[in-house]
């Protein structure tokens, strides 16, 4: 494995990255900046992970929420 310094998203799990903005923001929050049914409708880590694996656009917008918080912090 490459070192990537400048990724700042290297050897982040997405799992971990989805416990992180809800424990931070909370699933209404997040349905509010990404507008998908997996986090408004009975959300769960898992049911988000599936679908962001399968949608680019939903998991580059979920990454850029979690840089933005990252950010914050």
């Amino acid at each position: 494995m490459q070192d990537q310094p400048n990724n700042p998203l290297h050897g982040v799990k997405l799992a971990d990255m989805l416990a992180a903005l809800v424990e931070n923001y909370g699933w209404e929050h997040m349905a509010f900046k990404v507008n998908i049914n997996c986090f408004k409708i009975d959300p769960s880590i898992k049911s988000s992970l599936v679908f962001l694996r399968r949608t680019a656009w939903a998991r580059n917008k979920v990454e850029a929420m979690y840089l933005e918080m990252m950010r914050k912090k």
